[in-house]
Formats: C-alpha cells, sequence, structure tokens
C-alpha cells in the first residue's frame, strides 16, 4: 500500500442529547469532503478524539467510513491503546470493518520503560499480527514517548510497517524522519504549517487537521506541489498556515468541531472530559475562518 497525498483526521460527531455516536452525522461529512481529491480519511485520530472512544465505536466509525467512501478514498484506523494485546485485537477488529491501514502510537503509560527495544518489540509483534500495513505515529504533544529516527529506520524494514505520521511539528525532526525511511517507508506530515515544506524534503503527503476546514486549499496544496507548480503551493500554504495556528493548534478540538458547524458541517460537542470552547475560543475561531476566506463575516456568529 503506497501513501500519498492528502488524508482527514476526522473528527468524531455525537448526538447532543444522549452523547452516542452520531454515524448519520459522521457520513454526511465523509460526503461533503469526498467532494475533494481526498487520499483517505483517518478515523479515530487525535482529532477524533480517539482516547474517549470504545473499542466498539472504533470499529463502528471505521465500518461506516468503509461503506460512505466505497474504493474511492482509503480508510486507516488509529488502534494503538496501551497493551500489545490489547492494540492487536482491535486491529484485526479494524481491519475486519475495513480499514486498509493502522495508526499506531507508542504507548505511553509506562513511559519510562517504553525503551527503544521495548517499542521495537511492541511495535513488530503488532506488524506480525495485522492482517493490514502499520502506520507509526509520533504525536509527542500527546503521547510523551519519542520514536527516534534510528528506531523508525530499523521498523521500516518490516513488510508490513509501511511508513510514520510525524506531529511533532518540528521540521529537522520530519527530514531526520524523511532520511531514515528513505525509500523503503513513507512519511507524512502530520502539522498543517509543514505541509509544503515536508513536501519539499520528502514527505509523501499529509494527514492534517486544517484540511477538515479547507479541504479544497490543502489538496490544491498538495496537487500544485506534484505538478511541479512550487510558487502556487508555496502561496496556498500561507493560506492555511494561519487557520492551523488558530483553530488546531490553539482551539483543538472543540475549536475545530465549532468550525466545522460555522462551515455548514456537523461538529457539535466534544465528548467529556473535553468541554464546549468558551465564547472568546468561538469568536477566535470564526475570526481565523473569515481571514482565511472560509466563511463570509455575517456566517461568524453562527453555528
Amino acid at each position: 500500500m503506497k501513501l500519498e497525498g492528502v488524508y482527514l483526521p476526522v473528527t468524531t460527531p455525537f448526538d447532543a442529547s444522549r452523547g452516542e455516536l452520531d454515524l448519520d452525522g459522521f457520513a454526511r461529512n465523509l460526503d461533503a469532503w469526498g467532494r475533494y481529491p481526498v487520499a483517505g480519511y483517518v478515523i479515530a485520530g487525535s482529532t477524533g478524539e480517539a482516547p474517549l472512544l470504545t473499542e466498539a465505536e472504533i470499529v463502528a466509525l471505521t465500518a461506516r467510513a468503509r461503506d460512505e467512501v466505497g474504493e474511492s478514498a482509503a480508510v486507516l484506523t488509529g488502534t494503538g491503546l496501551e497493551s500489545t494485546r490489547a492494540t492487536i485485537r482491535l486491529g484485526r477488529e479494524a481491519a475486519a470493518a475495513g480499514a486498509r491501514a493502522l495508526l499506531v502510537r507508542p504507548p505511553s503509560y509506562y513511559r519510562g520503560r517504553m525503551t527503544p527495544e521495548a517499542l521495537r518489540v511492541h511495535f513488530l509483534e503488532v506488524a506480525d499480527a495485522s492482517p493490514v500495513p502499520i502506520l507509526l505515529y509520533h504525536v509527542p504533544k500527546f503521547v510523551p514517548v519519542g520514536l527516534e529516527p534510528d528506531l523508525v529506520a530499523e521498523l521500516a524494514g518490516h513488510d508490513n510497517i509501511i511508513g510514520i505520521k510525524d506531529s511533532s511539528g518540528d521540521i529537522h525532526g520530519l527530514g531526520a524522519l524523511c532520511t531514515a525511511c528513505a525509500d523503503r517507508a513513507t512519511v507524512l506530515v502530520g502539522a498543517g504549517t509543514h505541509l509544503y515544506s515536508g513536501l519539499e524534503i520528502g514527505a509523501a503527503g499529509g494527514i492534517v487537521a486544517v484540511g477538515l476546514l479547507a479541504p479544497e486549499a490543502t489538496t490544491g496544496l498538495y496537487q500544485a506541489w506534484r505538478d511541479g507548480r512550487g510558487s502556487e503551493a508555496g502561496r496556498i500554504q500561507e493560506r492555511i498556515g494561519p487557520p492551523h495556528k488558530r483553530v488546531v493548534g490553539t482551539a483543538g478540538v472543540p475549536g475545530i468541531k465549532h468550525a466545522l458547524d460555522l462551515l455548514g458541517r456537523v461538529g457539535g460537542r466534544p465528548r467529556s472530559p473535553l468541554i464546549s470552547p468558551s465564547e472568546a475560543v468561538r469568536a477566535e475561531v470564526a475570526e481565523a475562518l473569515v481571514a482565511a476566506g472560509l466563511i463570509e463575516r455575517d456566517m461568524a456568529t453562527g453555528g
């Protein structure tokens, strides 16, 4: 499986009255994003509130996504849990539900014991047992266990480990991962501020939450870069950088969901213990969308 292009780490809508999965709203969002040349969707990533979902919910979201997108795009599912055994079990269930690849973060509860050797054994056991390919997930903002380039290079030698998503936001670290993976595995950018620069230094695409808000611009950036129109890709990066910083980076999942409401998508409330954004944050999110040309000013009070 070759990963390239723009993948969207989708949010998880919940029913307003009961807080259960809103699978119909989820499907409507997929239909709207599917109007653009999106390479695939990541279910149960950080933006999808993965730690707040049950395993059954992750499988249900995967199945619904597979039903909605068919063969038009790839479905990747986040299956990283704290134990190797549970990660393998959830991965098999997600694959059976239609996931074409699995996004697996490092275990972190026993952080001090997560040595390179422990992580190597964990990921190799998961890869050996998985019926579909594995994409490593480096997200130190949320999971304080690093995946160092030397370890990634070793893991990339496994036939069932196809790459890594780097959400560190560190362009130098991203470059080191691109060098470590070389021709053996794919590197995907996880920070919307570095999509263009990441492509320039060797990444094959990105899994970027700003693409949920600006799918036309984000996929357009990738296509411009692929076609050799670097100046155009750079200009698009300048447009999507600010909403990434102001909404994704600062307001987080609650802010992204509010932005989706303003854009006419299904956002809604996050799941507890996350709380809905304050009025000040809502105003900042709205202003970020207006400044980026994603909504008109008279729409900024909606949602």
